[in-house]
């Protein structure tokens, strides 16, 4: 009997969702645990304003700021549901990249990623089945049960469990694969947002038109509201360029392997893989305003004494 394309298509989606995201996710979280030693998670006690409020941020601002904007712009529930779960999702590797990149403090994105990643293991089942009961009762959608839950936390702590071992073992060895692991995190990255994307092609369209506005408007508030915060805090302004790249680039990867794999909902991955693609253009230029070097340039010098 020949395969037909509906046929072909749920294979590749098995695939996609059953062995490539699981694997791609583990990457991820691999190259997390590589950069990663105890003393990050000691860390906390050297920045503690800094690290509470962009937990504060995270945990507690987001999901409520997210929350607003679903239901300002009236999206429908899967897309609603999507973006909560975008919303609860720790903030990804790519952010130490930003913050390098733009005069943030690398070492507090790094603890900020570290503590984040633990956090949301217990914080984004419960955001997630909250908006499952609102948005999507009566529908079946079964949220994230315990033992779901145990899958994600075995998917994302014993990899970066695994990478901090190597590392202690042989830091050399794992400053030599820790930049080969980011750039293969990254390509794996794009390949899951296309492959993503690629299963619900027929609906593209349809789906930027309606999550691309919310999603660019949610990547804003995300950045400003990391940097804002910390800065009316008089927390300095390099720890808040890391603040802001840690809340405003999340783990898109984690996001839509819920969303396939644990939640077997397609269409709730989809806000994820429009927040990746947007993410990257938004946080680039956002942190070319705010970085330290650049707001060092534009200040205005003092007048000379007369």
């Amino acid at each position: 009997m020949p395969v037909t394309g509906d046929e072909e298509s749920s294979a590749m989606d098995s695939v996609l969702t059953q062995v490539f995201l699981p694997v791609a996710l583990g990457i991820v979280m691999l190259g997390l645990g590589l950069g990663l030693t105890v003393a990050d998670f000691r860390r906390i006690l050297v920045f503690p304003k800094a690290v509470l409020v962009a937990l504060v941020c995270q945990v507690l601002i987001l999901p409520a700021a997210c929350f607003g904007l679903v239901l300002a712009f009236d999206l429908r529930p899967e897309l609603a549901v999507g973006m909560m779960l975008l919303a609860a999702s720790p903030g990804g590797t790519t952010a130490n990249l930003y913050s390098h990149l733009f005069g943030g403090n690398v070492a507090l994105n790094v603890t900020l990623t570290a503590v984040n990643s633990v956090l949301a293991i217990f914080t984004l089942p419960v955001v997630v089945n909250l908006s499952l009961g609102y948005f999507m009762s009566g529908t079946g959608q079964i949220g994230l049960q315990f033992s779901k839950t145990l899958q994600v936390f075995a998917i994302v702590l014993i990899p970066v469990a695994i990478g901090m071992f190597v590392r202690h073992r042989s830091v050399s060895f794992a400053e030599r694969m820790h930049k080969p692991v980011r750039i293969l995190s990254v390509v794996v990255l794009v390949a899951v947002i296309l492959g993503t994307l690629l299963s619900e092609r027929d609906n593209v369209a349809d789906y930027f038109a309606s999550a691309g506005l919310v999603a660019l408007v949610f990547n804003v508030v995300s950045l400003a509201v990391g940097y804002y915060l910390p800065r009316l805090a008089r927390i300095d302004r390099a720890d808040s360029v890391a603040a802001a790249m840690e809340i405003g680039i999340h783990n898109g990867t984690l996001a839509i392997f819920i969303a396939t794999t644990l939640l077997a909902n397609t269409q709730l991955a989809v806000p994820a893989a429009v927040y990746s693609i947007i993410m990257f253009f938004t946080a680039a230029a956002f942190g070319y305003l705010v970085s330290p070097a650049r707001s060092a340039r534009v200040e205005p010098e003092p007048e000379p004494a007369a």
